[in-house]
């Protein structure tokens, strides 16, 4: 058993604990093997049949975990509590054990997220506290710190050593605890309350989500209950039964963030360290900004339009406790300023164009007008830069001065950082459009063309490119399409593409229509005609990462929507399936899984910041949501065999 992010393991061992298991830095002793044949996964529940003999039952409520461990009657049954064993390290932790109420509890300081990649990452920024309530007595307690085992020991603490190497955990250090049970008297069963605010709040979770009388099977089942209600949410009908599968994994993985970061009471620690409560059902936290802005935060809140709406005033209560920032990408509630551009705006106009709009509105675009406009003291510091940038628009001074990112700056590539911008003031328009604050919205509208001052019409002889620009003006020399100069995760000839919100301008730059399509061809195909959607280099697609995926979408501006069905159905077939890495690339807390979600129901939100939704060719030929929530979408025949659509129809709206 794990926390959100992987803060207090659980480990059940058949055998007796005789060294300290800080120690077992090669996992030799305190390990396992398992085989997939003998794992069981279904959404809220999760089992396995361990090498040792021992099988691990687990489930979960929203702030509580339930697990079942069964051990080999003839050998001994301990479980280890590796509270240091966060899996970014911890700097603290600590484990206490009560054999007279049978219970575990204690805590573990960690953050550390990206920390490898750069120092501003190596700090501490949260402390996960739980309480774990056993049915079985403990036949014998330990605990150990180090190297140092204490058999008997009821107490102890320490983490990792901190952040200081490299980020990563330090080999051999850290505590933990450990209780033995009696062998041959049956499963363990365990209930771990868990809370951001204290301990006292992981006991108060416990009891509110899984009190003594909820049995194991209790939870798994409400849990199941609860995942059917949310996956029900989209009916897929048709297909083969391995496309249905990929579809509702893909749909899964695309509820499972934002993370609820408020105990039961609705308290939640804020970014400022303070304890807060949200007038709101939850708090969430844990936002990767620069993956989910794209596809993953409509496609939420088009199923659960009051969670979207909670999750943007989430974001807006956190950014207002965080000195008016909004982070890039919050680890729980802290920011960790992670990749490039500002997605919040982004996020919050596709969120409110999804039907997420009760929050507070000109707050929030208040918040981020000030935060696009005034440039702040981390705006302007170079902690960090260029993957970890402090400030919410780093060198946002040099941004309005020359109305581009030059390539020398505190943001994480120059060009990227341009059509980052460019789009997060168009969404700040459309919010502004809906705050009827017009003054507001033709200001960011005009400021959303930016993007053209780093078109370069003469980039190369194939044609005309987004290119790293100097802040004389002058292009960075050196270009070729290939490029990764100016740009996060990606070529010149990858983010060219990335003006989802005036593809008729990127269009004409390009030399109108024609010549766009001629450059889409050339993307989505190598040079033998096959399709090149990964792994083809830098000139060519990667749709398995996020500045790629709403390419596709463009045919459909260009005059040849029949591109992108075929294009989307291809990608689909080639790069997504039910086998081991069958969703490409890093699903980056859903936002691929989303992508496959809208294609297979053939539609994308390709201007992420509008209601817009672009077609493409539905992969089933039956689906709907439930009456009431939205019309019926029936393609006349089996979508397999015709990924052309011909016509469309509407019946009205619901």
């Amino acid at each position: 058993m794990r926390g959100r992010s992987g803060d207090i393991p659980f480990f059940p061992y058949a055998g007796q604990v005789a060294s300290s298991p800080a120690s077992d830095t090669g996992d030799a002793v305190y390990a396992a093997d398992f085989d997939h044949a003998d794992e069981t996964a279904e959404p809220g529940h999760y089992k396995v049949a361990l090498a040792s003999g021992v099988t691990a039952d687990l489930t979960a409520t929203a702030r509580t975990g339930s697990a079942r461990f069964t051990y080999p009657p003839d050998r001994p049954a301990s479980l280890l509590i590796r509270t240091a064993n966060s899996e970014v390290g911890s700097t603290d932790s600590t484990v206490e054990i009560d054999p007279e109420t049978r219970t575990v509890s204690g805590s573990v300081t960690s953050g550390n997220f990206c920390g490898h990649l750069d120092p501003e990452g190596r700090r501490a920024y949260y402390t996960l506290h739980f309480t774990a309530r056993f049915d079985r007595a403990f036949k014998a307690t330990g605990t150990w710190r180090d190297d140092r085992l204490d058999p008997g020991s009821r107490a102890a603490s320490g983490g990792t050593g901190g952040f200081a190497d490299g980020g990563r955990p330090v080999a051999g250090k850290g505590a933990g605890g450990y209780v033995e049970f009696a062998p041959g008297a049956g499963p363990v069963n365990v209930k771990v309350g868990v809370s951001y605010v204290s301990r006292a709040g992981a006991e108060a979770n416990l009891a509110a989500e899984n009190p003594p009388y909820r049995t194991f099977d209790d939870v798994r089942e409400a849990a199941r209950r609860a995942w059917r209600d949310d996956l029900a949410a989209v009916r897929v009908g048709g297909g083969t039964a391995a496309e249905r599968t990929t579809f509702y994994t893909a749909l899964y993985h695309s509820l499972l963030h934002p993370n609820v970061i408020s105990d039961a009471d609705r308290r939640y620690r804020g970014p400022d360290g303070e304890v807060h409560r949200t007038g709101r059902r939850a708090q969430y936290g844990t936002f990767s900004g620069w993956d989910v802005y794209r596809d993953q935060v409509q496609l939420l809140t088009l199923l659960q339009p009051r969670t979207g709406s909670d999750i943007a005033q989430s974001l807006y209560e956190l950014a207002e406790q965080n000195g008016g920032i909004w982070d890039r990408w919050l680890h729980g509630a802290s920011g960790t300023h992670v990749m490039n551009g500002d997605p919040s705006a982004v996020a919050l106009a596709g969120i409110h164009a999804f039907g997420g709009t009760d929050f507070d509105l000109r707050g929030a675009l208040d918040s981020l007008v000030r935060a696009a406009t005034v440039p702040t003291p981390q705006d302007l510091s170079a902690a960090g830069k260029p993957v970890l940038s402090v400030g919410q628009r780093p060198s946002l001074d040099r941004y309005l001065k020359h109305h581009y990112m030059p390539s020398v700056s505190n943001a994480w590539g120059g060009a990227a950082e341009t059509l980052e911008m460019s789009g997060a003031d168009f969404a700040l328009a459309q919010l502004a459009e809906a705050a009827r604050e017009k003054g507001v919205a033709d200001e960011f509208a005009g400021r959303s063309q930016w993007w053209q001052n780093n078109f370069n019409i003469g980039a190369h002889p194939s044609g005309g490119y987004i290119a790293n620009r100097k802040h004389d003006g002058s292009w960075v020399t050196g270009f070729t399409p290939v490029t990764g100069n100016g740009f996060v995760e990606g070529t010149a000839a990858q983010y060219t593409w990335m003006v989802p919100h005036d593809p008729a301008g990127l269009f004409a730059a390009m030399g109108g229509r024609e010549a766009a399509r001629a450059r889409l061809d050339s993307f989505f195909h190598a040079g033998d005609g096959s399709w090149a959607f990964t792994g083809n280099g830098g000139e060519k697609a990667e749709l398995d990462n996020e500045p790629s995926i709403n390419v596709p979408y463009l045919y459909d501006y260009a005059g040849a929507p029949y591109r992108t069905q075929e294009t989307v159905r291809a990608a689909m077939r080639q790069l997504w399936s039910t086998q081991p890495g069958g969703i490409p690339g890093n699903d980056d807390l859903g936002a691929m899984s989303a992508w496959y979600v809208f294609a297979a129901l053939g539609m994308y939100p390709q201007v992420p910041s509008r209601a817009e939704l672009v077609l493409a060719s539905p992969l089933f030929p039956d689906r709907d949501r439930p009456p009431g929530r939205q019309r019926h979408l029936r393609p006349r025949e089996g979508a397999a065999a015709t990924p052309y659509i011909h016509s469309l129809r509407s019946t009205g709206t619901q």
